[in-house]
């Protein structure tokens, strides 16, 4: 783990320092309009079919969908800058001899106020929030009769303040955080009794009988590292990288919770458009499970790697 945390980390510096200031100037020369409000919104439709027809080598139909919305309100004046944004995405899968399957479910906000004591200063004072959770069940299929996460079971919260630096800050930002509060919720109780998601769990007398609920909420209070940077790699290709390191002081601190996504944009044209898409988590809350000798069974393990990876074709339509 500690190796991954060191790659990631070499990663995103090397993004920060190893481009040119020219790509970040702020124009600091251009006549003060006053505050400003910017709203954008965006929606997104990425499609795949496979489809066959006497085929022989064989093969399964499928078509698989995800839907994306992305809506954004940012305020900025003299010394103050407030973005906000909120994201919507829901994927879904169908093979013709399996029912319809989840892909992908996230539903996020985020709220970042930042403080600018010297308009000539690349470094911000800087609060932030964030929130995600999901809002359809999950399920570890083909099992859809006991779901593993519902709506709030997790759901994540992020609180906290620190420093930010960036030259041009929507482009590129770096930012430490040493006091960050998190809370997870697991508002389901079965999943909350099972101790899921790194809450704890019920308490049970010897002949199984429930004794003290699980917790619903666990808190935390730890260190936050952040770093996002958005490039023009070649003509109509973007990328934009953000990393996430999260270590708990009370609860083995060092060890750090990583969440990384790597996402490559290829423009077509103003509506059609390509995604390849990396998205990297380790959390140590978060056990995984092994099969055991009984169907149907499995025992707890320890907490692995999360990577999930997207390749998509679709339309995307900014308003």
């Amino acid at each position: 783990m500690k190796n991954i945390v060191l790659i990631i980390f070499c990663f995103f510096f090397q993004i920060i320092s190893a481009q040119p200031d020219s790509l970040f100037l702020k124009v600091k020369s251009e006549k003060y309009e006053g505050p400003q409000w910017v709203q954008k919104n965006k929606a997104t439709v990425d499609l795949s079919e496979v489809a066959f027809v006497n085929w022989n080598s064989g093969g399964t139909n499928s078509i698989s969908g995800l839907l994306g919305f992305e809506t954004s309100a940012n305020y900025t004046d003299k010394y103050f800058n407030w973005k906000n944004n909120a994201v919507l995405r829901m994927g879904m899968n169908k093979q013709e001899s399996t029912e319809l399957r989840k892909t992908d479910d996230l539903f996020e906000i985020n709220s970042n106020i930042g403080y600018q004591p010297d308009e000539n200063s690349n470094w911000f004072y800087s609060a932030r929030l964030n929130f995600k959770t999901q809002l359809f069940n999950g399920y570890r299929y083909p099992d859809t009769d006991n779901p593993i996460s519902r709506f709030m079971a997790p759901g994540y919260l992020f609180f906290g303040g620190g420093m930010e630096y960036g030259k041009n800050i929507d482009k590129m930002s770096f930012y430490f955080s040493p006091v960050t509060l998190k809370a997870t919720f697991v508002l389901d109780e079965t999943l909350a009794n099972a101790g899921k998601f790194g809450v704890e769990p019920a308490v049970y007398d010897s002949e199984g009988n429930l004794l003290v609920k699980g917790e619903r909420v666990r808190r935390e209070v730890g260190i936050l590292i952040t770093n996002s940077r958005e490039l023009k790699v070649a003509e109509n290709v973007n990328l934009k990288h953000q990393v996430s390191l999260y270590s708990d002081y009370v609860h083995n601190f060092g060890n750090v919770d990583v969440d990384w996504q790597l996402d490559f944009d290829f423009k077509v044209n103003n509506f059609i458009r390509a995604t390849l898409g990396s998205h990297i988590r380790y959390d140590d809350d978060i056990k995984t499970l092994k099969e055991t000798d009984v169907e149907g069974e499995f025992d707890e393990a320890g907490a692995k790697i999360q990577w999930k990876q997207f390749l998509g074709v679709g339309f995307a339509v900014d308003f």
